[in-house]
């Protein structure tokens, strides 16, 4: 496990990270670093996550997802609720014959900074075609900064998430997917990103 005074960042924290300005980037860093040190954390979506796949991997247009709902404990039904429609929705766009393709975790080096990425699954399209799919289950859409940040990332290191695949963030609660712009240019990314997580480090050191 990473010593807590070590700065690292998982994708969905850095992805957070970047959309921040001023003030509360230095906040979101801070509360990051308590909740490495107590080793808390909590992930209320694991459930739907896991019914989704099975949507997707036994074709169950959608029983699986209003099974869930009505299962969890009673202490996340609002939020499964709210993410059911979009989830539904994005369930709709896929092709009958997609099935769930394997993912592999990757370490992105940003500096001196780890980002872990971690897709929430693989999918394979009749036509061959692979999408390695982050799940975006935030009350807000995503930001253009979110979106790029984690498309790029998970697109830099596509050769041990998925081979040949496409990143793709799925906002969820809305049931759309957005992926990589051709016209963006990656230096530039690249740069920004280097910035973002200098910054990151920096901050996480000045909150010991």
């Amino acid at each position: 496990m990473t010593s807590p005074a070590v700065p690292y960042a998982t994708l969905l924290a850095f992805a957070r990270y970047v959309d921040r300005t001023g003030p509360a980037k230095a906040t979101f860093v801070g509360g990051l670093r308590k909740q490495r040190e107590s080793r808390s954390g909590f992930n209320p979506h694991g459930q739907l996550i896991k019914a989704l796949k099975s949507d997707i991997a036994f074709h169950g247009a959608g029983r699986y997802l209003h099974a869930v709902v009505n299962e969890v404990k009673p202490r996340w039904k609002p939020l499964y609720e709210a993410l059911l429609p979009g989830a539904l929705t994005y369930l709709g766009t896929l092709d009958k014959d997609t099935d769930l393709a394997q993912t592999r975790d990757a370490i992105a080096m940003l500096g001196d900074l780890p980002v872990k990425i971690n897709p929430h699954f693989g999918l394979r399209h009749a036509d061959g075609q692979a999408e390695a799919v982050r799940l975006h289950m935030d009350e807000q859409p995503p930001s253009p900064e979110t979106v790029m940040a984690t498309l790029h990332l998970m697109s830099r290191h596509m050769d041990q998430v998925l081979p040949h695949a496409t990143a793709t963030l799925v906002d969820l609660r809305r049931g759309i997917a957005h992926r990589p712009d051709p016209s963006v240019k990656t230096t530039q990314v690249e740069q920004w990103l280097a910035g973002e997580a200098a910054a990151f480090r920096t901050t996480w050191s000045v909150a010991a």
